[in-house]
């Protein structure tokens, strides 16, 4: 009901109609049906049944035990509760008594009670109740009145029939509703988490990209302007690319590609002055495989070009039989690598406040981010850097990989991505192979 209240507020604030079926039906849906017991309380009234002060307490109880009956019914726990079955034999026992003793209009509770049962026993054995209540009905009644036994035993089965299933195709219909609504709540949210990843994963290698390749075009410029030139076709080249992928981002329907990223790779290390080694063996993978570890190069080559301030970076994919695995390692600050946890501190002069978990306090030139607070997360179960590595690590659970992320005992930092590959066809080789064992 609170629901219904709130969809109506809702749709008068804006001017809409609401899709909501109205308010869930409640035991006063059910009261009018009382009216039914008028004739047997006109009978008190006018005085035509003996002991009415008798007649009189059972009309009331009858009445108080159908009011608690059908209002609980309504509530799935409450209506399989011990003491609502209880109550329901006793207004049985009570129609019985009224039955036997008055007859006549009093046997028309037995519809009540047939009613009654049909909004409680909602389930397997409401048939054969039903079956039973109406011959017990039709049997009490023929003892009395054996006129009106057949009507009464069919108003009482087509009673509880009916009410059940009215009843139960309404909470049918609400259940219904409602996994409609939580199944449409949970897709905006998937995709609201995907665009996010998406976003995240793009605009930080881009913007990535154009930094580095600004400084060294602003480098270059005053002893060798082509060169300088070079790199600003290089950030029109990124930019153009960016807005591609975000429209593509944005509609759903962009795959990575790992040999796509692989050379963005290089390029991007060696704009910014580190030696990139890339090593590729095994057989093709699967479109999926590609996607999923081209975004984790995308994410780790950028965390290194911002915080690793290595000197060579190497990136090895093997895939074997039954398993693919990427590796990312540098020769940078361990505490600042791949996983994404930039040092506390940036030098230089410019705009630079860190974005993430961490905290940047230097001035750089846009390079002070940071996603940790002094050391980077050793391996799996320590936690793994900022959000573009926790959104590639649920991103690879999801398709049955891992992620590990965590300093190199040799020194540096390495990112290792496992995920299962399925056969797939060979297919011809991209047209700007990846070197293998060597750097460009």
């Amino acid at each position: 009901m609170e629901r219904f209240k709130q969809a109506q507020r809702a749709a008068r604030g804006t001017g809409e109609r609401p899709e909501h079926p109205g308010p869930p039906p409640t035991g006063f849906s059910l009261l009018p049906w009382l009216l039914m017991g008028l004739g047997s309380f006109s009978n008190l009234l006018q005085g035509k049944t003996p002991n009415p002060w008798v007649g009189g307490l059972g009309l009331l109880a009858f009445n108080s035990l159908y009011v608690y009956v059908t209002f609980r019914s309504f509530d799935r726990e409450k209506r399989r509760a011990v003491s609502t079955r209880v109550a329901l034999l006793l207004m049985g026992l009570v129609t019985t008594g009224l039955a036997v003793a008055y007859g006549g209009n009093w046997l028309m509770f037995f519809l009540l009670l047939g009613l009654a049962t049909g909004a409680t026993l909602r389930g397997p054995w409401l048939g054969r109740t039903g079956v039973l209540l109406a011959v017990y009905a039709g049997v009490v009644c023929a003892f009395k009145s054996g006129s009106d036994a057949v009507n009464i035993a069919y108003g009482t089965f087509l009673s509880s029939m009916v009410t059940a299933a009215i009843l139960s195709l309404s909470e049918a219909v609400r259940e219904l509703n409602a996994a409609r609504e939580e199944l449409a709540r949970r897709a905006v949210e998937k995709e609201r988490m995907r665009f996010s990843r998406d976003l995240h994963d793009l605009l930080g290698h881009t913007l990535s990209v154009i930094v580095v390749k600004s400084e060294a075009a602003r480098r270059l410029a005053p002893r060798d302007m082509d060169a300088a030139l070079g790199q600003i076709t290089d950030i029109e080249s990124v930019g153009r690319q960016a807005l591609t992928e975000i429209r593509e981002a944005v509609t759903g329907y962009r795959e990575g590609s790992l040999a796509t990223e692989l050379t963005r790779a290089r390029s991007a290390l060696a704009a910014a002055g580190m030696r990139p080694v890339v090593r590729q063996s095994g057989a093709p993978l699967d479109p999926q495989a590609e996607a999923l570890l081209g975004w984790v190069v995308r994410e780790a080559v950028t965390n290194v070009v911002r915080h690793s301030r290595a000197s060579r970076c190497e990136i090895t994919v093997a895939s074997a039989a039954e398993r693919v695995r990427l590796t990312v390692s540098d020769d940078g600050e361990g505490g600042g690598g791949v996983g994404g946890a930039a040092p506390s501190r940036s030098e230089g002069r410019g705009e630079g406040r860190g974005e993430g978990e961490g905290r940047s306090e230097g001035q750089g030139e846009g390079t002070g981010e940071g996603t940790g607070t002094g050391t980077a997360a050793a391996g799996a179960g320590a936690g793994i850097g900022g959000t573009g590595l926790k959104g590639l690590t649920e991103r690879l659970a999801a398709a049955g990989g891992s992620l590990r992320a965590g300093p190199s005992p040799r020194g540096g930092f390495t990112v290792t991505a496992e995920l299962p590959t399925e056969p797939t066809p060979a297919r011809p080789a991209p047209l700007e192979p990846v070197a293998r064992g060597s750097a460009r």
